[in-house]
């Protein structure tokens, strides 16, 4: 068991920040944004505001990582000395980056990679993450960080707001969200994940204000006398996010043990357009990680 050395893999849309990443040792493997002319590695090689600026001349496309990508990755670990791989994907409901993954790990017999399709996307992806990296650094052997990461994954909740489901439509990723209700009247759907790892309508409220409100209403009730880690994201709404974050902070019968804020990733800006407005979060049910 001593003789496991474990690495963390993860992808850009987690929306950790890079030094946030480092410290937990997790390799990021970045998807793709595809314009007519040119191909960007996500994170990497370009910024969400660029994708901001460029939107009226063009919304691009994305792409998930290459097989030569990933099987380049799995042997730079190898390379290392690294016995174990785990890693943490973006939902296959709403990428193929998941499936990828999958398929060259079981291609490649130098290592143990266990995939896990965390049914989720951005800083709720995160969580699973930081959860992953803290068993491995705390020792936990490879079949017990999986079933923590896999016990967190059932608790962890995402909600999300966008100005408009136009970027949704277009990318593919509407899912079951009502696409046509309501917009002259406008009527906002808070957006969540299903079980099959696909968005859908989990309430609806008129107005952008209404419903960034109903999102806080739906973490007084579903977390009120926890103890929970919160994150709030945004993409090009900056100031928006930072209110609902410091309300939520002030909120009294809420107990927030860590908060992380944090904007989009340039692949996640490409599917929801500007205006996204997004919390997630978990009950924390331990003392410490790893016990």
């Amino acid at each position: 068991m001593n003789a496991e050395k474990i690495a963390l893999i993860t992808d850009s849309t987690c929306d950790l920040p890079d030094e946030l990443l480092q410290k937990l040792n997790a390799w990021m493997l970045p998807l793709k944004i595809i314009y007519k002319d040119r191909i960007f590695a996500d994170r990497l090689e370009i910024k969400p505001q660029e994708v901001y600026n460029n939107f009226s001349r063009e919304v691009p496309t994305t792409s998930q990582p290459s097989p030569e990508e990933t099987r380049s990755l799995f042997e730079k670990l190898y390379a290392r000395g690294f016995t174990h791989a785990i890693a943490i994907h973006i939902s296959s409901g709403l990428s193929g980056t998941y499936e990828t993954v999958k398929m060259v790990a079981g291609q490649f017999n130098k290592m143990m990679v266990e995939v896990i399709d965390s049914k989720a996307l951005s800083l709720a992806l995160g969580f699973l993450v930081q959860e992953a990296s803290q068993c491995i650094q705390s020792g936990l052997c490879f079949e017990n960080v999986i079933a923590r990461v896999r016990k967190l994954q059932k608790n962890v909740k995402v909600y999300f707001v966008v100005k408009t489901l136009e970027y949704l439509k277009k990318g593919g990723r509407i899912g079951y969200v009502e696409g046509t209700l309501g917009q002259i009247l406008d009527i906002k759907p808070i957006i969540s994940i299903n079980d099959e790892g696909k968005y859908y309508s989990f309430c609806k409220a008129r107005g952008r204000r209404k419903s960034i409100s109903k999102m806080v209403d739906i973490l007084r009730e579903q977390a009120a006398g926890k103890r929970i880690n919160l994150a709030v994201a945004h993409g090009d709404a900056r100031e928006e996010a930072e209110s609902l974050l410091d309300r939520i902070l002030n909120m009294k019968d809420l107990k927030v043990n860590e908060a992380m804020f944090s904007q989009l990733s340039p692949v996640m800006v490409v599917h929801t357009g500007p205006g996204l407005i997004g919390l997630a979060f978990h009950e924390v049910t331990e003392a410490g990680t790893g016990k």
